[in-house]
């Protein structure tokens, strides 16, 4: 059987890297940029791609959904959420008191904003974090990369302080796009949409919410993103409970798709983390209970 080609922001050691082994019966392939990775999956290189989406603490990677939302029409698979684990990086006999420059990605530099603080190091921001472990191994300068456990293995790096992250509970949650299927419902599912109006106008937003209050659906994540048409111009992307193939979820995106002047559908998929199976296994109680229980009383009505 042919494995599933998957693309992950690379080099290796990088937190895509952990996230993308965490799948079964794949080829992993390492990008050097979230563009070329969502276009490759795009026109058929790639059968999938696993992007980072949003950290705990430092919120959406823009890089991911604005590819999403405005580059490409790709479609949200599954999602795989992992603990995150800051290391500082170092070549073997450098001490911590020695570093003069941490380099790593954007996102990762921040999430570790107040160790940084205390270190007084310069910092440079990398392409990603195994980017950054690479170039530390490479140079002869006293320098030190935030990266994964992983990425000082595959590099030869010691690590100087472990867990610098400033909040417990660091965990980022990846997705896996493909370009057309959409994912089964599973009883636990999370749909998400990215609304788009044709002008800004008083109640425009609360309209869009009306929609899902009246049919109970409940909001698990709500954010505006600019259009790039200008200043003050936004879409929403809206994520939420359930699955398109449940009725009261298909009637609420036909509402919001005759009244916007666009919706776009980005997935699907089953929620993962802690506590999801056994939501799952909840919600296909209630259903079995719900249907026994409506199958009595149409027992009672009269031939």
């Amino acid at each position: 059987m042919a494995l599933t080609r998957v693309g992950y922001l690379g080099p290796e050691g990088s937190f895509s890297h952990e996230a993308v082994a965490t799948l079964e019966d794949v080829e992993a392939v390492a990008f050097g940029s979230f563009a070329d990775l969502l276009a490759s999956v795009a026109d058929g290189t790639m059968d999938q791609g696993l992007v980072p989406l949003e950290n705990a603490i430092e919120g959406t990677v823009s890089a991911t959904i604005d590819g999403l939302v405005f580059d490409h029409d790709l479609v949200i698979e599954r999602e795989v959420v992992i603990p995150i684990h800051l290391y500082l990086l170092a070549r073997t006999g450098v001490a911590l008191g020695e570093v003069t420059k941490v380099l790593s990605y954007v996102h990762a530099l921040a999430q570790c904003r107040n160790f940084l603080a205390t270190l007084g190091a310069t910092s440079e921001q990398t392409a990603s974090t195994s980017q950054a472990a690479r170039e530390v191994a490479g140079s002869n300068e006293p320098w030190a990369a935030v990266g994964s456990k992983m990425a000082g293995e595959l590099f030869g790096l010691a690590a100087i302080a472990s867990d610098i992250e400033d909040h417990p509970g660091n965990v980022t949650r990846f997705v896996l796009v493909g370009r057309d299927e959409i994912t089964s419902p599973t009883g636990h599912d999370r749909t998400t949409i990215v609304c788009f109006q044709d002008a800004d106008r008083p109640g425009s937003l609360y309209a869009i919410l009306g929609r899902f209050a009246a049919r109970d659906i409940n909001l698990t994540k709500l954010e505006s993103r600019p259009t790039k048409r200008g200043l003050g111009n936004y879409c929403f992307v809206i994520e939420f409970e359930g699955h398109v193939a449940d009725d009261v979820v298909a009637d609420c995106l036909c509402d919001l798709q005759a009244h916007l002047s666009r919706v776009k559908f980005l997935g699907s998929y089953p929620v993962t983390g802690a506590g999801s199976d056994d939501r799952r296994q909840e919600v296909a109680e209630a259903r079995r209970s719900a249907s026994e229980w409506i199958a009595a009383i149409r027992a009672r009505i009269r031939p």
